[in-house]
């Protein structure tokens, strides 16, 4: 039996994560999570498991939950906000408080969810704190496996494709900034969940993987493919950058939390592309191809309409 503790676990890859981990009679699993709605959502499709609510940026007395883990995820982030200090204390300070915990607590093996973002050309909120949260790990003498996921789609997907699936729902038009010919290589958080599984039990003490998804598509591309898994009714349309920018901008004004932002959009548009890495062999797992999971995303019966809150 291996005790494993999983930050964010109420979070897009945390949900996931459990969801399969849980089928396992070998594993005792601990959540930790601040989001209040997303972590009700959490309790009520996965009751068996015992989750804390606590914000790890400060030192509240969630550090005991430590005790006896063998393997804690750190997989906790702030993805998305207008305030600087949001990403600084979800991800850089919250980040730090876990590693003390777990020198602290003795734990041999860390997996970090990182991110990337830190290859990234782009010069956001996101990607500067991101790549200083993998900094730390280098300060703190524990083993770990780092992963760094590109854009991941799957279950209870509140963002990226799950936001814009339920946008070509219900809206008559959906926008694509430019010709919409940017290289994306979305990963399905089903595939990235076997390999954390895989991290569990075989570790790859002190290596940084990148996890692409194997395929390669332009954006305009996956948004019609999304749109047909999905059942979507929009028409797509092409609109100039710059207008899509400022659409954004005035967005922006009348939102705190507004799903898409300009430096995300400054982001999609940045001409990148991420290192595919042989992870199916590297982790012994099945990799699921682009359409099929798009398929079991947006077309499972039990976990398809479950959305978290922003």
């Amino acid at each position: 039996m291996k005790n494993i503790l999983i930050t964010g676990s109420a979070g897009l890859v945390g949900q996931n994560l459990v969801t399969r981990l849980k089928k396992r009679n070998d594993l005792k699993i601990i959540g930790i999570d601040k989001h209040k709605e997303n972590n009700k959502i959490f309790i009520n499709t996965h009751p068996e498991i015992n989750l804390v609510e606590a914000d790890l940026s400060e030192l509240s007395g969630w550090e005991k939950h430590f005790e006896d883990i063998d393997t804690v995820i750190i997989n906790h982030a702030q993805i998305s906000s207008l305030n600087k200090k949001d990403f600084v204390d979800n991800n850089v300070v919250a980040t730090k408080n876990v590693l003390e915990a777990c020198k602290k607590y003795s734990i041999n093996h860390v997996i970090l969810i990182s991110s990337s973002v830190v290859f990234s050309e782009a010069n956001d909120f996101y990607t500067n704190t991101k790549t200083e949260q993998e900094k730390l790990i280098d300060k703190y003498e524990i083993p770990f496996t780092v992963l760094r996921p590109t854009l991941m789609f799957g279950w209870f997907d509140r963002k990226h494709l799950g936001w814009l699936s339920r946008f070509l729902k219900r809206s008559l038009i959906f926008p694509i900034p430019g010709d919409g010919k940017y290289i994306r290589q979305p990963l399905y958080v089903g595939d990235f969940c076997k390999i954390i599984e895989s991290c569990i039990f075989n570790k790859k003490v002190n290596m940084r993987f990148n996890i692409s998804g194997l395929e390669k598509i332009y954006y305009i591309d996956l948004i019609k493919m999304l749109k047909s898994a999905s059942k979507g009714r929009s028409y797509i349309l092409k609109i100039p950058y710059l207008l899509f920018w400022a659409l954004l901008k005035v967005y922006s004004l009348f939102s705190n939390n507004p799903p898409f932002t300009t430096s995300q959009l400054e982001a999609l548009v940045i001409p990148e592309e991420f290192e595919i890495i042989d992870w199916p062999s590297i982790f012994n797992i099945n990799s699921t191809s682009l359409k099929s999971a798009l398929n079991e995303t947006f077309n499972d019966e039990k976990y398809s309409n479950i959305v978290l809150k922003f």
